[in-house]
């Protein structure tokens, strides 16, 4: 993966839907959020999305579809405590996601393997963002 996409993914606000319409922005590489904090409690969590898979543009309607079907996998992860609807706005594009508290790490690396995903965004709630590569065999973590 070329250094621009993981700039690009660096630099991604990554917005997740709060009570009454508002939104906390997630930023690789800074803490969490005190609203997310809150909304998370002591739990691993996850920002992730199905539309467009290893970052090449693809129509609205699969992209709908792809996310759709990610949603109902979210759904039946035992892990999952609760999703909440969630975007990731970039410098020229904007990705519909979930913001997922409760999965495992290898539930979702799995998820974004599936979906044909690059990297996705997780953390815990007292620490950091972080982005985790998954589009090498096996996941490789912190991008440098």
């Amino acid at each position: 993966m070329d250094s621009g996409l993981i700039a690009a993914y660096r630099n991604t606000d990554y917005r997740v839907r709060l009570a009454r319409g508002s939104f906390a922005s997630l930023h690789v590489d800074a803490p969490v959020p005190a609203a997310l904090r809150a909304l998370v409690g002591p739990r691993r969590w996850a920002f992730i999305t199905a539309w467009n898979p290893f970052s090449q543009r693809r129509p609205r309607e699969q992209n709908h579809a792809a996310q759709q079907s990610l949603l109902a996998a979210l759904q039946k992860l035992p892990s999952t405590a609760a999703i909440h609807p969630a975007i990731g706005v970039g410098q020229d594009w904007r990705e519909p996601s979930f913001f997922v508290v409760g999965p495992e790490l290898a539930e979702m690396d799995a998820l974004a393997q599936q979906f044909q995903q690059n990297a996705y965004v997780h953390g815990l709630a007292e620490g950091y963002a972080r982005l985790r590569l998954t589009s090498g065999e096996p996941p490789r973590g912190q991008a440098g």
